[in-house]
Formats: structure tokens, C-alpha cells, sequence
């Protein structure tokens, strides 16, 4: 590892190297594998989105929420030059559909790694419509400029993070561009499924939705893919 720092008071970056980073290929929306190491021993198996990647520098990052008090956040507060983790892909179905007329994206928080790379590597005149759900001021992020009218922030206050309607009542106002259009739906489960069901009965084909629970309560590691 070269270096860790925090992005937002809630995001912290570690920046990994490695002999074979020159190697590797991938797009952006996809993830590493990372075997993280527990407290009680051993190591547990934890999908991380890329969020940059330099190839002439061999140097890629990744961005942790420093949310509770579970194995990840715990090692990315710690992380430091030198730290070592074992890594295996990278994976993932939720990539730019570069056939798209439009773009829609929705995640929280734990998903503005994957959606900032996206729209990083869109070229400036794609058309797209963004909602980042985030628990306030302090966790918005610099996007592409040539983006940036196209991002709407929600700020979900006090509440927790967790199943909510915020981002479903932003889609329910939202009106559907023409052509065909791609959606990517990304965060917590059980609001990804509401939000991809609510763009089904709207008219998007399926295929026309990437969609990954990132999350749910009470699970520690792991991911849901959303297909229904």
C-alpha cells in the first residue's frame, strides 16, 4: 500500500500498488475482491469498487465508508504505507452500456466510488441524470464538470441509512428521457429492488437496468444481485 487519507470525514482512500498492476484490465464500475483481514483471525472476503486507476504509476484506489465499527472501516482507519491484502478480479456486472442514448444513476453514499469512476470516463456530451443520496453536506464529492448540473445530491438529514423511499420519490418525479436509455441502480437492497421495479413498470426493459445491492443491514460483507 503507498498511502491513506480521507476524502470526506466519512470516506477514507488507500491507495494500493503491486508487480502486476500493469497488467490488469478492467472497467469502471467494477470491484476487487479483498481479503480482509478479522479480528478473530483469518480473513474474510469483501468487494471493494475500484476507484481510480494509474497505470504508468501501477497505483490504484479504492474508497472506504467509515461506517461502524466492523472490519473494513476498522482497517482502512488504520490503514498505513506498507500495509499489505491479498486481492483477487476484478468483478462486476454494473459497467457503462456504452450503446445508451442516456444515463440514469442511483446509489448512496457507499456507491459514489463506482458512480464518480463512471462518469469520469463518460466523454463530457454523454447525457446523464444522477441522485446521490448522501447523510449530509460533509459527504459531497467533486464530480465531472461537465456533469455537475446533472447530479442531484439527497440529503436524508438525521435518518439513517437504510431502507427509505428518498431516492424512489426522485425517480417517481423524474421524467424519462427519449431513446434508449441505461440505468444503473446501486446501494442498499431492498431500495435497489424498489427503485429497478418502479423503472420495469415504467417501460425500461430489464436488460436495460444494472442493479447490485450493495448492502443491507445486519449483514456484514457480501453483495445481492438484483435481477426480479
Amino acid at each position: 500500500m503507498v498511502e491513506a487519507f480521507d476524502v470526506t470525514p466519512r470516506m477514507r482512500r488507500v491507495v494500493f500498488t503491486g508487480d502486476n498492476l500493469d497488467e490488469m484490465t478492467y472497467r469502471p464500475g467494477q470491484a476487487l475482491v479483498l481479503a480482509m483481514p478479522l479480528p478473530e483471525g483469518g480473513t474474510g472476503r469483501r468487494d471493494y469498487t475500484i476507484r481510480s486507476f494509474d497505470r504508468k504509476k501501477r497505483q490504484l484506489a479504492m474508497d472506504f465508508v467509515l461506517h461502524g465499527t466492523t472490519p473494513s472501516p476498522e482497517w482502512a482507519r488504520r490503514a498505513a504505507a506498507g500495509d499489505e491484502l491479498q486481492v483477487r478480479g476484478p468483478r462486476g456486472r454494473t459497467v457503462i452500456d456504452e450503446t445508451a442514448d442516456w444515463h440514469l444513476f442511483c446509489g448512496d453514499e457507499t456507491c459514489l466510488p463506482a458512480i464518480l469512476h463512471m462518469l469520469e470516463s463518460l466523454p463530457g456530451n454523454a447525457k446523464v441524470h444522477v441522485f446521490l443520496e448522501v447523510g449530509g453536506p460533509d459527504d459531497l464529492q467533486k464530480v465531472p464538470e461537465a456533469f455537475a448540473a446533472s447530479v442531484t445530491w439527497v440529503d436524508r438529514g438525521s435518518k439513517e441509512a437504510g431502507p427509505n423511499t428518498l431516492l424512489l420519490d426522485r425517480l417517481a418525479a423524474f421524467e424519462l428521457p427519449q431513446g434508449r436509455g441505461h440505468a444503473y441502480i446501486i446501494g442498499e437492497t431492498s431500495n435497489v429492488r424498489a427503485q429497478r421495479r418502479h423503472l420495469v413498470e415504467r417501460g425500461l426493459e430489464k436488460s436495460q437496468i444494472s442493479s447490485e445491492g450493495y448492502w443491507r443491514p445486519g449483514r456484514i460483507g457480501g453483495h445481492d444481485h438484483v435481477d426480479d
